[in-house]
């Protein structure tokens, strides 16, 4: 009989790695069911329920991934990966608050979500989703295909001002300064917290 196994995986907030995982799974005999962000459904008709976690464990931690252990956890991870997904179609285009999409999507009331983010983050997660619009900005400056007022524009910014202060206050300096440098530094979105 085959085994079928869920995982809830932290830091997984990236597409990068969704080959490699599944491949070295596949090595060991165990079959990727699917495999999305944070969250991998796996079978295995040759491994005990032991021998698929130790696995599962062993080529997630090989990849610097570690699975979720709390259902507290699986919600913050929840929560990253659905304001990254937000960022995947520009322009974006915000149609309800933030906090009435998670709390809508998610089925919980937003002031819980929000003291549990903050709690396990030590961040809130409009500090967190203010970072994610910043790394996307530095991504459209190296670009160099749209202008900064095109780029508040894509990221739903009420004005090229609002965008420069939070550009500023996120990174340390201006975004004329960070597209003249060419020195640029990014992060991963699973190293902004």
């Amino acid at each position: 009989m085959d085994l079928q196994k869920e995982f809830w995986i932290k830091n997984m907030v990236c597409s990068r790695c969704l080959k490699v995982i599944t491949q070295e799974l596949e090595e060991m005999g165990i079959t990727v069911l699917s495999l999305e962000l944070g969250k991998l459904l796996v079978e295995s008709s040759k491994n005990t329920n032991t021998e698929v976690t130790y696995k599962v464990t062993k080529v997630l931690h090989s990849n610097d991934f570690d699975i979720v252990q709390s259902e507290g956890e699986m919600l913050v991870e929840r929560i990253k990966i659905i304001l990254i997904e937000q960022l995947d179609e520009l322009p974006l285009t915000l149609k309800v608050k933030t906090s009435e999409h998670l709390s809508s999507t998610l089925h919980r009331d937003y002031k819980a979500l929000s003291k549990l983010f903050s709690s396990k983050e030590k961040t809130t997660i409009e500090k967190y989703f203010i970072k994610l619009k910043i790394e996307k900005v530095k991504e459209l400056i190296q670009l160099k295909q749209h202008s900064f007022s095109d780029i508040g524009y894509l990221l739903d910014y009420s004005s090229v001002n609002h965008l420069s202060r939070q550009f500023k206050d996120v990174v340390g300096m201006s975004m004329s300064d960070y597209k003249n440098t060419e020195k640029w530094k990014r992060n991963f979105y699973d190293e902004i917290i």
